[in-house]
């Protein structure tokens, strides 16, 4: 995992991924039920491939895999045997991996999504949920047991709400020694993740914490883009290499349950560069973002579009 440690201290911008979910929806598939993007980790993983294909061939250097959703307890709920379930969070990687050597270069983070993604009632971006510190590092700790030997460069903790689930997720990180990952956060606003906790505090505590060895980033994701400056500059301000893949810039209207607003991807390129100027040295989308938005990141960030089949990290 070491190479994960020298792309970032390299001060050049590492271009991530966009979203797997919009990415699949815009196949055709549909994604209600629960699981979201990891049903089709059994269903259908050839499609799951063709996203990570997508994003290499836009410009990106690390394909995300789709974990976001694969919690042991949420398949198992779901009908899996806990084996199947193990075999699906394993999977999750493989098929990331695998895409990525047939492009001939990147890093494989292995996604871990937070608590209130298997809640599925918007938690996510509240932390409100039901567990406490001690509960939410036990409920995450068997399917980390299983991506920190899954052959990931690195681990991918995404939208964490809390400072709680942050602390449970920092807890895991010390706990195992050598593992590289990365620890975004979902916020409320341009000071305070979903809880009101604000970012600065929370920051400057993982900093001192035993995980931060092993924390190559931290930053934000699943946020609006007009945040991503002022955010980025309080985890920089803490010592961190910081991380930022925001939402398109649409807004979820829970009512209607639909997106609104625009999605323009050379905007979304053109504020990468300011995400990168205030620190963050992992830059790429979230929700409502594809390939054309990693494409316009890339040319902003590095002056071209999509990257050869070989270089890089």
């Amino acid at each position: 995992m070491d190479r994960v440690a020298e792309a970032v201290a390299g001060g050049r911008p590492v271009v991530l991924d966009g979203g797997s979910a919009t990415r699949l929806e815009e196949y055709g598939y549909d994604l209600s039920g629960g699981l979201w993007s990891a049903r089709l980790l059994a269903e259908d993983p050839d499609a799951i491939r063709r996203v990570h294909r997508d994003y290499f061939a836009a410009g990106a250097e690390v394909a995300t895999a789709v974990g976001y959703q694969a919690a042991v307890p949420v398949l198992v709920a779901r009908g899996r045997s806990r084996s199947e379930a193990l075999g699906l969070v394993r999977r999750s990687v493989e098929l990331a991996r695998a895409e990525r050597d047939a492009f001939g270069s990147g890093l494989v983070a292995a996604g871990v999504g937070p608590y209130g993604a298997a809640l599925a009632d918007g938690s996510e971006y509240t932390g409100a949920y039901d567990l406490d510190e001690d509960g939410l590092y036990a409920w995450h700790r068997e399917r980390w047991r299983v991506l920190v030997d899954s052959g990931a460069d690195l681990v991918a903790c995404e939208t964490v709400p809390s400072a709680a689930e942050a602390r449970a997720l920092a807890r895991l990180v010390a706990e195992t020694p050598g593992v590289r990952a990365w620890l975004s956060l979902s916020c409320r606003d341009g000071e305070r993740l979903g809880d009101g906790t604000p970012l600065r505090a929370l920051a400057a505590e993982l900093a001192a914490s035993p995980a931060a060895a092993g924390l190559v980033a931290v930053g934000v994701n699943c946020t609006a883009p007009r945040f991503v400056p002022e955010l980025v500059g309080a985890v920089v301000a803490a010592g961190f290499a910081a991380v930022a893949y925001p939402n398109s810039g649409e807004v979820w209207d829970a009512r209607s349950q639909r997106w609104t607003g625009v999605s323009d991807p050379e905007e979304f390129g053109a504020a990468a560069v300011a995400w990168h100027r205030a620190g963050a040295v992992l830059v790429g989308g979230c929700c409502r973002t594809g390939p054309e938005h990693i494409r316009s990141v890339r040319r902003h960030l590095h002056g071209g579009g999509a990257r050869p089949g070989s270089g890089g990290p």
